[in-house]
């Protein structure tokens, strides 16, 4: 403990002097991320784990010191998962078009699927087990061919990457570049983009261009095409596309405008009324979505439906 600390130039104090306390009869599970251990007790053939709840270190240490030693000592069942990555439907329409499956399904007690749904998109997760590993594999390979059959136009991905991954490999494979103009999503959709490392080879920049004002005097939208549509609206967010992707010269651009809430909605246009559009060097798409009256919930749901309007657009370009 006094290493650890050491290393972070933390003092010790004694609340972290207690914490190498140990009792008498367990084995000492390293920590590589804290300064809490983890215990394994051992007592008439049965076992106690016992770890800490900061989930990071929890994780490193069922990873790295758990798992391997109960593979050692026990025969487990081979358990593997398949994830897939869909966007653009939500749960209840996806577990309606998936019905026949999970009915053709429920006569295998080895396969089951799970459906883990997030704001803007719902992770399918296959999970089978088994005694001989590549026989499972195989299973759920044939279970995922399957549900891309049914439902081929929302699937993302089929491993268990965010779509911020999965768009900027094609970015990156293409050597395409890409700006955003953000206005409800605050600059999240660049955020997003950053967290994948490798992220600037292909990502040149963004405005946050979050009153009309920025969008008049920055992204050159012109005042009267606010006046007259609103800036909200595919007019205006269109033009912020196009403008924010001449302006950067990148292949690609985002560009969103919105209502977020929980104020400023009207009966035309009410909370959750949100603007998307993706501009290339050829053409721009936009579409309008209605994403609810939950703030929180209106920004997530719009920074996944844009990366992934914009990963359709550079699979077509395929």
């Amino acid at each position: 403990v006094e290493k650890f600390l050491a290393s972070r130039g933390v003092r010790m104090n004694e609340l972290n002097r207690q914490q190498a306390l140990l009792p008498d009869h367990c084995v000492l599970i390293p920590n590589r991320f804290g300064t809490a251990t983890g215990m394994w007790f051992t007592r008439e053939d049965r076992h106690c784990i016992a770890l800490p709840g900061v989930p990071y270190e929890m994780k490193d240490m069922m990873s790295g010191f758990v798992l391997p030693e109960l593979s050692k000592q026990f025969r487990l069942p081979v358990v593997e998962h398949r994830t897939i990555l869909t966007q653009g439907c939500p749960e209840s329409a996806l577990a309606e078009q998936l019905a026949q499956f999970e009915l053709e399904l429920g006569s295998r007690s080895n396969l089951s699927l799970a459906y883990l749904p997030s704001p803007g998109q719902v992770r399918l997760r296959l999970s089978g087990t088994g005694s001989d590993r590549q026989a499972v594999r195989d299973m759920l390979d044939k279970a995922a061919a399957s549900i891309r059959e049914v439902i081929p136009d929302y699937i993302v991905s089929y491993s268990d990457e965010k779509i911020e991954q999965t768009v900027g490999k094609i970015l990156a494979e293409g050597r395409y570049t890409l700006a955003t103009a953000e206005s409800c999503t605050g600059g999240k959709i660049a955020e997003k983009i950053v967290s994948v490392p490798g992220a600037s080879a292909y990502f040149l920049g963004a405005i946050v261009a979050y009153s009309n004002e920025i969008k008049i005097r920055i992204l050159g939208v012109g005042k009267e095409l606010i006046e007259k549509h609103g800036a909200v609206s595919r007019a205006v967010v269109e033009c912020m596309a196009v403008n924010i992707r001449e302006m950067y010269r990148s292949d690609y651009a985002i560009a969103t405008s919105g209502i977020a809430g929980p104020d400023g909605g009207t009966d035309e246009k009410p909370v959750g009324t949100t603007w998307i559009a993706v501009a290339s060097v050829n053409s721009v798409i936009s579409e309008s979505f209605s994403f609810g009256d939950v703030r929180e919930r209106n920004i997530d749901k719009t920074v996944i439906t844009s990366l992934n309007m914009l990963r359709k657009q550079m699979r077509l370009k395929k």
